[in-house]
């Protein structure tokens, strides 16, 4: 697969089957301007990503936080940011709504607002970089919590991450990377993981923290 651009210029990427909104995927090209979806050629470069699914980056907990006139504002259409995983396998509904986890052999792409977070299962960029930014670590690292749920996930200043559940201590860990609203995961353990957050709160998996 050739090359993906790293930065929200403009590009299409084509060859995949694409899912608008959580359900049927169909062959068509996702056309991305600054970032955004849109409606007509990006021109730019071509991304080919031949049989693989482009699918939403979304969690339920998240859209339904928000007003009822917003909550397709994750879906890929035309005018929405350009946010979404390109993977190897098919992807079904209830996985993009509550708890998209992949392997990386499986990822061929992760976009956030058209920028690359993951390419062909790696990450594009060392862990830490995005939260060396003094503004961007206040509102990230720290001890976020869904207390209902026994969970702890601590997001550290070296872009490092681990999780107590149930007061088991680094349940999980690994390296988490943020790119405006969202956080994508690699967990030592083999897979990729995602999350956003909407106001002060921190959505993944079907947790709902805050700090």
């Amino acid at each position: 697969m050739p090359a993906t651009p790293t930065s929200a210029h403009s590009f299409v990427l084509t060859g995949a089957h694409v899912m608008p909104v959580p359900g049927a995927a169909a062959p068509a090209d996702l056309a991305v301007v600054g970032g955004r979806l849109a409606a007509g050629p990006a021109g730019g470069d071509v991304v080919r990503a031949d049989g693989a699914y482009a699918v939403p980056l979304l969690v339920d907990s998240a859209v339904a936080q928000l007003p009822p006139d917003e909550r397709g504002a994750f879906d890929l259409v035309p005018g929405n940011p350009a946010t979404f995983a390109v993977v190897r396998r098919p992807v079904s509904a209830a996985q993009v709504r509550t708890m998209l986890v992949v392997d990386p052999t499986d990822l061929v792409a992760v976009y956030v607002h058209g920028h690359l977070e993951a390419s062909d299962g790696q990450p594009v960029r060392p862990a830490g970089q995005d939260v060396a930014d003094p503004t961007v670590a206040a509102t990230w690292v720290g001890t976020w919590h869904d207390a209902g749920r026994g969970l702890q996930q601590h997001l550290r200043p070296d872009g490092r991450y681990s999780e107590t559940r149930g007061g088991r201590v680094d349940a999980f860990t690994g390296r988490y990377w943020v790119h405006r609203d969202r956080i994508t995961y690699l967990d030592d353990s083999g897979f990729w993981a995602f999350g956003q957050l909407v106001g002060e709160v921190l959505h993944h998996a079907g947790f709902v923290m805050t700090r």
